[in-house]
């Protein structure tokens, strides 16, 4: 390979490293920051009335 080949491979293997290691941070962040069960979609508390 020449040179320049050699320089492109280099940096796309950087910035394939540096998308994973964001991915994985995104992925531990989504994990700890994860709602509480009785929150809806929107993040709404639930109701939770008894009418039988």
């Amino acid at each position: 390979m020449s040179n320049g080949q050699d320089e492109r491979k280099a940096r796309l293997a950087q910035a394939l490293r540096d998308n994973l290691r964001r991915r994985k941070a995104q992925a531990r962040a989504g994990t700890a920051a994860s709602r509480p069960a009785d929150r809806d979609r929107d993040g709404d508390a639930q109701r939770h009335d008894e009418t039988d």
